[in-house]
């Protein structure tokens, strides 16, 4: 995502499959960066995969699951996003977030946010991982949620930090929610500790990963 440098970008995002990883039975086979297995619940239908490159600075493997949809925008969904930084790109992946976790043996640093309109969030810059991962979804005739919460964590896999693991899990939130959102986003952890919680749990519930 290349958040420590820059705000989530990404161009010519073609819906790739030659090259992706295997998807089997709601998990995504990883032979490297991280070997490991992520499969999701049977709640989460597997969207899609594609590959998009982020202003030559590196290329990102997206992988999309939701829940729900019946009418057109989803409940949840798990965008599982693998990246490296091209060869002629110096930087490293550096985040810091605060917090941390870890899923089956990997450590994760991560955060959680909402948002009145994560929708339009998400698309705000045309040419970010964020809009390459909603015109996916807009293949199938769906769109991601307006008010939604999210939780978001990096995992690098290699001591260099030029690859990384990102997981973004998140859920529509009642357009009657008291669950604060607003347009910069709202940090649920600082301002609504116990929401922020059961969000987690939410995301781990429904995750597990297998290293190899």
């Amino acid at each position: 995502m290349l958040l420590a440098f820059r705000g989530s970008t990404a161009q010519n995002a073609p819906d790739a499959t030659a090259t992706l990883r295997t998807v089997r039975d709601n998990t995504i086979v990883s032979p490297e960066l991280p070997k490991a297995d992520l499969t999701l619940g049977n709640a989460f239908r597997y969207i899609g995969g594609q590959e998009v490159n982020l202003y030559s600075m590196a290329e990102a493997e997206q992988h999309l699951f939701v829940r729900g949809g019946s009418n057109g925008a989803i409940d949840a969904f798990y965008w599982i996003q693998f990246e490296h930084r091209a060869p002629s790109d110096s930087r490293t992946y550096n985040y810091q977030l605060g917090h941390s976790t870890d899923i089956g043996g990997l450590d994760f640093v991560y955060d959680e946010k909402a948002w009145p309109d994560y929708a339009a969030e998400l698309v705000d810059d045309p040419a970010s991982d964020g809009a390459a991962i909603s015109r996916l979804l807009a293949k199938r005739n769906l769109k991601f949620p307006r008010r939604a919460a999210r939780v978001r964590m990096f995992h690098l896999p290699a001591p260099d930090h030029r690859s990384e693991l990102m997981i973004i899990y998140g859920e529509a939130l009642p357009q009657d929610s008291t669950i604060p959102a607003r347009k910069e986003g709202v940090d649920l952890i600082q301002e609504t500790t116990p929401f922020a919680q059961e969000l987690l749990a939410d995301m781990r519930s429904n995750l597990t990963i297998r290293p190899k």
